[in-house]
């Protein structure tokens, strides 16, 4: 399986999820941090950025800063 082909499978995922749960994860119980957890950072990972700095670069050179 190519990258592209595993990164669509990956989102898919993500889009299948939120739609068997779209009640849970639209209610005002369900938080921003709980959205950028299960699905936003995923998202992101499945396209290939190290959204975790796994690779431990400085903060200069990381993919993703978090405020």
């Amino acid at each position: 399986m190519t990258v592209p082909d595993q990164a669509r499978r990956e989102v898919q995922g993500l889009v299948d999820r939120f739609a068997r749960n779209l009640d849970v994860y639209t209610r005002p119980e369900y938080k921003e941090t709980q959205v950028r957890v299960e699905f936003i950072d995923p998202f992101f990972e499945a396209l290939g950025w190290d959204v975790r700095n796994v690779k431990g670069y400085a903060e200069q050179y990381k993919d993703v800063i978090h405020e």
